[in-house]
């Protein structure tokens, strides 16, 4: 599976940004995966063939995933970022298809996008 991954931006602390994954083969489950600088990459959410999604935590009620299986594409609307959220993201594929729920660690992923850099600002 070939990923890409764009939306990335600079924001002030309050503000939106929408990245979108686009992938050559739908019905995967796609996870969004970010890391900062110094720190290990950790996932942030995904989502299951199924629709049905994960959030970690800390993005709970700001972030939103959703696919749109017409263009196989997946899409991560972050609302109210925070400058903790300043990270390169990246969104990545396993290798089950048709799946119900999707993982949220990396070592389950093995297709990678190129990441694609979000900067929040105080």
């Amino acid at each position: 599976v070939q990923l890409q991954a764009s939306g990335g931006g600079s924001v002030q602390a309050g503000g939106s940004l929408r990245l979108s994954c686009d992938f050559s083969s739908d019905f995967h489950d796609i996870g969004w995966f970010r890391q900062a600088p110094g720190k290990e990459r950790e996932g942030v959410s995904c989502i299951a063939s199924s629709g049905n999604t994960f959030y970690r935590d800390s993005v709970k009620g700001r972030f939103t995933i959703s696919r749109d299986y017409t263009k196989n594409t997946v899409y991560l609307q972050m609302n109210s970022l925070k400058p903790e959220d300043t990270a390169a993201y990246y969104c990545a594929a396993d290798d089950v298809v048709g799946g119900q729920y999707c993982p949220i660690v990396e070592s389950a992923y093995t297709s990678w996008g190129q990441g694609t850099l979000v900067t929040v600002s105080s």
